[in-house]
């Protein structure tokens, strides 16, 4: 399956309002492939995606926009390859020819396959964002998580070809919520690190006027990159939105200042109130885990700090797991353009390695598909 259709695998769970940008009534999980009715709201679909590239050249028989319709309302629904694309539209036929002229019938799983697998990538990327944008608001209280990781088991050790290591964009309905939507995607270069995919990843979101939303990088950075992070921390900035950047040994300034600061006041109440300190414990896959966040205004005398836009909070988050007798202890450090309460900071890192998890399990599906 084309990655341009794949990238619709991380939208299932948000399948009943993306069926309202289709059907203009909303269906529950249950309801979205066995009820759904007539609307106009689909003539909404078929503006976002008109300025696609039609990749066949002469008189076609499938509209193009028949089928990316088509495709989209099946891969919301559970379909994972053309053959389930084709077994929707002819099970739902009658409903689809409600809003598209299906004179020429439902095309085969083979034509579903040939057409859009020649549909360019990232135009079809830029359509689909286009249409989540205007069918959920990315603003204030949403966050949007950036990192990277290595699909497992995406070696091909016959071709000699690396794994695949991707750094993907996803934003939640609101930093209270559990539920994810993957806004991009940008495959890192052998030669290169996450960082140099960042900025492509932040020029897709331009779109999505991302206002007021909280950015969560926690990449690691090369010592030869460490100055892109600043840039990008404006780039968060300028389209008025805020960050959460992890700290690093890449920038040693810093991040000892970071860490000197939290080392001299972790027992100060005045640093660390009620609303700057949150506590969660975890029992878990034969294992404990206890989390601790800690939050607070920047101090006046932290080294570098000028150079890092509206930079006006920094944390810390403590982990020590138990298991099988054995305790590890981790310490990461941030820095953040808005001062949140520890539950509003212990909801952006930890939400960000949840999300994380449950779309990449879905890329990794992807993948041993292809």
């Amino acid at each position: 399956m084309p990655r341009a259709i794949a990238t619709l695998g991380n939208l299932r769970d948000w399948g009943g309002s993306l069926l309202y940008g289709v059907t203009g009534e909303i269906k529950s999980p249950q309801d979205r492939d066995t009820d759904m009715t007539e609307s106009q709201g689909c003539v909404e679909l078929c503006d976002h995606f008109s300025e696609l590239t039609e990749p066949r050249s002469g008189r076609v028989t499938h509209p193009l926009l028949n089928m990316i319709t088509i495709a989209v309302c099946a891969v919301i629904c559970g379909a994972d390859d053309f053959v389930a694309i084709a077994e929707f539209g002819r099970l739902k036929r009658k409903w689809l020819a409600k809003f598209l002229d299906l004179t020429n019938g439902i095309p085969s799983h083979d034509r579903f396959n040939q057409v859009l697998s020649a549909v360019r990538p990232a135009e079809f990327e830029k359509c689909l964002l286009s249409w989540i944008a205007a069918l959920h608001d990315i603003t204030d209280g949403r966050i949007i998580a950036i990192d990277g990781k290595t699909l497992r088991r995406s070696y091909d050790r016959a071709s000699g070809k690396s794994a695949i290591h991707m750094v993907s964009a996803w934003a939640s309905a609101s930093e209270s919520s559990t539920r994810h939507i993957s806004l991009g995607q940008v495959v890192v270069d052998e030669k290169c690190n996450e960082m140099t995919a960042i900025p492509k990843l932040l020029q897709m979101l331009q779109m999505l006027e991302i206002q007021g939303s909280l950015v969560t990088i926690d990449a690691p950075l090369e010592n030869e990159e460490a100055g892109c992070q600043v840039k990008i921390a404006e780039t968060i900035v300028d389209q008025q939105a805020d960050y959460v950047l992890a700290v690093k040994g890449n920038q040693p300034t810093l991040f000892d200042g970071v860490v000197s600061h939290f080392a001299l006041h972790l027992s100060d109440d005045n640093v660390f109130n009620g609303r700057g300190f949150r506590r969660t414990t975890e029992k878990a896959h034969g294992r404990e885990t206890e989390r601790e966040y800690f939050v607070c205004s920047v101090p006046d005398d932290l080294t570098d700090a000028s150079r890092w836009p509206k930079l006006r909070a920094i944390g810390m988050t403590v982990n020590r797991t138990l298991r099988d007798g054995k305790e590890t202890i981790e310490g990461r450090y941030y820095i953040l353009s808005r001062k949140l309460t520890g539950k509003q900071f212990s909801t952006a890192v930890r939400g960000q390695r949840q999300g994380f998890d449950a779309i990449l399990r879905e890329d990794l599906e992807v993948i041993r598909t292809e």
